[in-house]
């Protein structure tokens, strides 16, 4: 059965979600058709449609935790935005320009077929379970040091989100999976040191593109340099990166005196007791391509067929950034060629390949069935972009902006800033967007509140957390997606799973910056 027709049996042949679903499209209709009627009674203002501008994301969600179903929770989602912004033609207005950007093709191109292409690839030449038998005997013994293994791959590659979920997860996963570690366990290891490393370790374009927002909102930021070496400075008070990333350690090494969420129990118990690596009546992103081992007979796998291609990935796209970055001064604009390094693994996996003496059929068969393998996540990344483009027409984050704002008191701004990026990040599913909204806003604020430098770094890096945390908790954020992607997950079982450990990481984070500002402002 291929993917798609085996996702839609699961979701949409059982009766109880499929009533569950209809149920879900009915009520937004509902409240779709009570706006058409209120529509000059509620009219736009201030670049929002008041609350009404919170509801295309806030149905997305809600569909998705209850029918489990996130497709059609995405679709209802972007039907409902284009009702309330008067934009019936959703086609025109919402999809097209989102799934035609550069930006998707991007995704689309790198993220999606490049790595299913990789990971195809692989289940032809027995590249990375060669590479799961050696890391095992080296390092590997059991599910605890798999999971540290995971950890420290999570930091190793720390680009970006998406990047390093994808990395991550397809180097991991074959160590991971021969140890009987479960999918929810694996996933919530990739995306909880995706974005918090790269904002602790910042040797990536994030530095750059937070620069780039804030320059010019105070006097201290005249230039992007001004931004980058801020950014710096603030890292050590990114409290929820530091705590999601020492939570992951501690969870991975299972130190963790109490593990909170009842699903993630129940999967590490299910696991340990003999158990398959996904729940019962799951739906994994990976599809059976990009799970089934289909080495010729006159095949002998190498390790070179493994670090070959990722080494080639990580050569073409570290070297030239350190090079240009560190040794020719380019640090406002240093060489980042994440798109060239992904094209250039696969290449260079069906070169090793060929060399060694395998069909060409062959090899371009397993990279056809590992484009094959992750159809699903092309179709959930198209939707979520395109809710993100609905968000922007409704003036979801600009009402939530104006709502919370009014709230604010001087002493707790560095915790209400986090929540408030979490809120608007977990809604729209960027932490890049929510930056892009929140920063011209909370830096002059910040300042006018408290016009100290300390006070400052502390709602910058508060931004920075509760953005990356909100993004990391979301069913329609790309990292979300591609770590369950990358890891086999069912999407709302990792979604599920990793929100009460995210949770306790933010609460922590919370609790100090309060410490912070009460003994140190």
């Amino acid at each position: 059965m291929s993917n798609i027709s085996g996702y839609i049996e699961t979701r949409f042949g059982d009766r109880k979600n499929r009533r569950r679903i209809y149920t879900g499209a009915f009520i937004a209709l509902i409240i779709a058709g009570v706006y058409t009627g209120m529509n000059e009674i509620i009219p736009e203002q201030d670049g929002h449609y008041g609350f009404w501008s919170v509801m295309p994301p806030l149905v997305a969600i809600v569909l998705a935790f209850w029918t489990r179903e996130v497709v059609s929770a995405l679709f209802i989602g972007i039907c409902l935005g284009g009702v309330i912004a008067g934009e019936m033609n959703i086609v025109q207005s919402f999809l097209i320009p989102s799934i035609g950007t550069e930006s998707f093709a991007l995704i689309l191109l790198v993220y999606l077929w490049a790595l299913g292409g990789l990971i195809g690839i692989w289940t032809r030449t027995g590249g990375a379970e060669k590479f799961a038998a050696w890391a095992s005997q080296l390092m590997v013994r059991g599910p605890r040091s798999a999971k540290f293994f995971a950890w420290m791959m999570g930091l190793i590659f720390h680009q970006g989100g998406t990047i390093s979920t994808v990395l991550t997860g397809a180097t991991v996963r074959p160590v991971a999976d021969k140890h009987q570690v479960s999918h929810e366990e694996l996933a919530f290891m990739v995306d909880s040191t995706a974005s918090p490393a790269a904002t602790l370790i910042p040797f990536n374009v994030w530095p750059f593109y937070v620069s780039s927002l804030v320059i010019g909102t105070l006097p201290i930021f005249v230039t992007a340099q001004d931004g980058v070496n801020f950014f710096f400075s603030s890292i050590v008070f990114n409290f929820y990166a530091i705590f999601a990333i020492l939570i992951t350690l501690i969870f991975a090494l299972e130190k963790l005196p109490w593990v909170p969420g009842k699903k993630m129990r129940a999967a590490i118990e299910r696991v340990r007791s003999g158990g398959p690596l996904d729940r019962k009546g799951a739906t994994p992103m990976a599809a059976d391509e990009l799970t089934q081992q289909k080495v010729p007979k006159d095949y002998n796998p190498g390790l070179i067929d493994f670090f070959g291609p990722i080494g080639t990935l990580l050569g073409v796209a570290i070297i030239p950034y350190v090079v240009t970055y560190f040794f020719l001064g380019q640090k406002d604009d240093p060489t980042l060629l994440i798109a060239e390094a992904f094209i250039l693994a696969v290449l260079a996996g069906i070169g090793i390949a060929l060399a060694k003496g395998m069909k060409l059929q062959v090899a371009i068969n397993g990279f056809v069935d590992g484009c094959k393998g992750v159809t699903i996540g092309a179709i959930i990344l198209a939707f979520a972009v395109s809710l993100k483009e609905v968000a922007d027409a409704v003036g979801t984050a600009d009402y939530v902006v104006a709502m919370i704002g009014d709230l604010i008191v001087p002493s707790i701004l560095p915790g209400i800033l986090m929540v408030l990026c979490m809120i608007i990040a977990f809604s729209t599913g960027t932490s890049w967007g929510t930056y892009a909204v929140v920063f011209p806003v909370a830096i002059p604020l910040a300042w006018a509140v408290v016009p100290d430098i300390f006070f400052l770094q502390l709602c910058f890096a508060a931004v920075i957390g509760g953005s990356v945390m909100g993004d990391q908790c979301s069913p329609i954020s790309d990292t979300t997606i591609l770590s369950s992607l990358a890891t086999g997950c069912d999407l709302m079982d990792h979604v599920t799973t990793q929100l009460p450990l995210a949770i306790m990481a933010g609460l922590l984070a919370m609790i100090s910056y309060a410490a912070m500002v009460i003994f140190f402002v």
